[in-house]
């Protein structure tokens, strides 16, 4: 055939739809077709080559091709009825000459040694001559055509050049094909980008170009893509003040380093808004480099995780920082100033005003607290307490007059307000701590707390810095606190017994119980140097329910020798509070047979006014097991007749405050005058404390009060002596009745 039918032929393929519309099996089956005719071949095929991987995806170099895909084929009639496909592995070398030649050529002698590995195959089909030439695209085969037969044939160069144009033009079908999938691959890609929430921003990290943003970039920030698109990044929101920051990005992503976080922009309308991006390097297969820009706006996401963080870290009632907030940088502090503040009375306040007025007078508290942090450079205020604030100050300059600030802040919390037209008068307590003086010793915190106990009970202004003496003061209490641990476990308390007088009868009717602590280095402790801190540490409930079962023990012994007296025991308040301790009263009263009315626990009416309705219905499940109720330190506490007609009290103690001066007193004589009057008009028996003097006892006698204690008759003395001193005063009365009855 002459080269005008061969250029007809090409024609043929290149014209056809197939080939225009990329289709490579329709143009590989006319290709087929096309040759077996013009080489009178037996076997015309095409091949589809797919290089073998691994199991991660990569390339196998030691057996390069795994799978070939027949595509097309055309069989000589006469052959119709034999298969032709190869199923075997290839010798790589064999592609390697097709990468290098474009063709193998079985009668070549060059090739002798590459169709070897199809000799089975040609056996089976007779086929005497083959050609097979590569399909490639720049450089890379992507199929073979075959041509074989069955004769002996005689390929001349003009005969391979054709052939070989023809798998060209599968070639260019293969490419067009490729053409249109990645073209529709872009497509879809692109519509997916446009259609997506997401801002996606391609640039040029070289020429610093935005060469693509999507239409929600407009959306997001309210900016025309023409404004964006094709102009530099340096013009971008986030840039435009801080073109460093650009440079720096630019760095990390030339470094390989992905960039990503939130920041805060405003659009074009002022409103602000968050977003998160995150940009990723990559470099085009022309070696130009550039950045992957997502984005969205995470406003709502940011909104609600900053709600969460001030939810965690703000306290919601007065809008400062809680205590979780306050304690670590307080923690870390070094040097500074720690204030803290408490106001005095307010539970009694918000139980008598109602939880509505007690917020607001906290909420008033906190608002001036946060005006005195704004105006000192305070380097955080916090509510760390139902009703206590924190402030942490910076060092002070040398000329600040710390005193004067303190007692000016006193002034500000203390000044009346108005809270729900009603006029209030703040009472605050403040602490004020020197961080350095005490950091490395003692956790400043702490150090306040010991420091606010004093400003409290402070008679004028309720203010009180830390110094060296409440230093020594809370060493001892550290010391203190320590060795309670050990008393506890030691059985190093003892109980003490101080009797009560009747003044109308001249006849002990009671015994007080008094604990002791036998110290191993300080000999005998009284209450005083350690129950305060044994409340404050939880330790009380454990010494409270000691003192409470060993009083018990002592009286069912008395009782079982018919001596005939009250035993009364102190409850702190917390262990009034505690939840448990109708339980432990319950299992003392039983087990010990405890004798109706003849148990009195005191309490005082400030600790019974911490908790009303539940220390009412306490005591009227307590009266109902037998137990008697007395009130302690009766006149110092706030307690009125509204409430205290509701407990069923057996008894009223007068403080010894009042005791002390009624013979040089009118006021106290007159106070005490009252408290009796109206202990008999609820029909209240009422016991005077501390009583030294004998004009002390006749005042009392003279105006009926029941009883009486103090040293006039007894101190607190154990339980032996405490015996002996019964059994003592019982003969003497029983010597001044005869006496009297032989005079008569």
């Amino acid at each position: 055939m002459n080269r005008k039918e061969q250029q007809h032929l090409l024609e043929l393929i290149v014209n056809s739809s197939a080939k225009q519309q990329g289709d490579f099996k329709k143009t590989a089956e006319l290709v087929c077709q096309q040759l077996r005719e013009y080489f009178a071949a037996s076997f015309v095929s095409v091949w589809s080559l797919r290089n073998k991987t691994d199991s991660n995806g990569f390339a196998d170099d030691d057996d390069f091709i795994c799978e070939h895909t027949l595509v097309a084929s055309k069989v000589n009639d006469k052959l119709s009825h034999l298969s032709h496909l190869r199923k075997m592995t290839i010798d790589p070398q064999y592609f390697n000459e097709l990468r290098s030649h474009r063709y193998i050529l079985s009668t070549d002698s060059t090739h002798i040694n590459l169709v070897q590995t199809f000799s089975e195959y040609y056996q089976h089909h007779n086929i005497a001559t083959s050609i097979d030439i590569a399909i490639r695209i720049n450089g890379h085969i992507e199929g073979i055509l075959s041509v074989e037969s069955c004769d002996e044939a005689r390929w001349i160069k003009s005969d391979i050049q054709f052939a070989i144009q023809c798998a060209d033009q599968l070639a260019l079908t293969l490419s067009t094909r490729y053409t249109y999938d990645r073209n529709e691959q872009v497509y879809m890609l692109r519509n997916a980008t446009e259609q997506s929430a997401h801002v996606v921003m391609l640039v040029n990290t070289d020429s610093r170009i935005i060469e693509y943003v999507n239409s929600a970039h407009e959306k997001m920030t309210g900016l025309p893509r023409s404004s964006v698109e094709h102009h530099s990044a340096s013009n971008l929101d986030v840039f435009r003040h801080t073109p460093q920051l650009l440079d720096q990005v630019i760095n990390k992503l030339r470094n390989s380093e992905i960039v990503k976080g939130d920041l805060k922009l405003a659009r074009i309308d002022g409103s602000e808004y968050w977003i998160n991006y995150h940009v990723t390097p990559f470099v085009t297969e022309q070696g130009k480099h550039y950045a992957l820009v997502s984005s969205y706006d995470n406003s709502a996401e940011y909104l609600h995780k900053a709600e969460l963080e001030r939810l965690a870290w703000h306290c919601s009632l007065t809008g400062l920082h809680n205590r979780s907030h306050f304690t670590p940088i307080l923690d870390s502090a070094t040097e500074g100033t720690l204030i803290l503040i408490d106001l005095l009375g307010f539970k009694r306040f918000n139980d008598t005003h109602g939880h509505e007025q007690g917020d607001a007078l906290l909420i008033e508290t906190a608002r001036r607290l946060q005006y005195f942090a704004e105006t000192s450079n305070a380097i955080d205020v916090a509510r760390i307490g139902s009703d206590e604030f924190a402030v942490l100050l910076p060092p002070m300059l040398p000329e600040t007059d710390v005193e004067q600030m303190i007692s000016q802040l006193y002034m500000n919390l203390a000044a009346s307000s108005v809270i729900y037209r009603e006029k209030v008068e703040p009472r605050p307590a403040i602490a004020v701590v020197d961080i350095k003086s005490v950091v490395g010793l003692f956790n400043p915190l702490s150090c306040a707390d010991i420091t606010l106990q004093v400003a409290k009970k402070n008679n004028d202004i309720h203010y009180q810095f830390f110094n060296e003496a409440l230093l020594e003061a809370f060493n001892t209490k550290a010391e203190i606190e320590h060795d309670l641990h050990h008393a506890i476990r030691g059985r190093e308390f003892e109980l003490y017994y101080q009797p009560l007088m009747d003044l109308q009868n001249n006849q002990y009717i009671g015994a007080e119980a008094l604990i002791r602590w036998h110290h191993p280095k300080k000999g005998v402790l009284y209450p005083g140097a350690f129950i305060e801190i044994a409340e404050q540490t939880g330790m009380i409930n454990q010494i409270g329910e000691w003192v409470l079962e060993t009083a018990c023990k002592q009286l069912n012994l008395w009782q079982h020798k018919d001596v005939n007296i009250a035993m009364h025991v102190n409850v702190a308040a917390r262990q009034f509070f505690s939840g448990n301790l109708y339980e432990q009263v319950w299992r003392f009263v039983t087990r010990y047979r405890i004798k109706p009315k003849s148990l009195i626990l005191e309490i005082t009416e400030t600790e019974l006014m911490g908790d009303i309705r539940y220390a009412i219905k306490l005591c009227h499940e307590l009266a109902e097991l037998g137990v008697g109720l007395a009130i302690d330190d009766f006149g110092t506490g706030y307690s009125s007749m509204k409430y205290l007609k509701q407990f069923p009290i057996s008894k009223l103690k007068i403080d010894r405050s009042f005791i002390m001066d009624i013979c040089s007193s009118h006021e106290s004589r007159e106070i005490v005058s009252a408290i009796i009057a109206m202990a008999k008009a609820l029909n209240i028996s009422l016991t005077a404390e501390g009583v030294e003097t004998k004009e002390q006892e006749a005042f009392l006698t003279l105006n009926a009060c029941d009883h009486a204690q103090g040293f006039l008759y007894s101190p607190a003395i154990r339980v032996n002596d405490f015996a002996l001193f019964i059994n003592a005063h019982e003969m003497k009365r029983h010597q001044q009745a005869l006496s009297e009855q032989h005079v008569g």
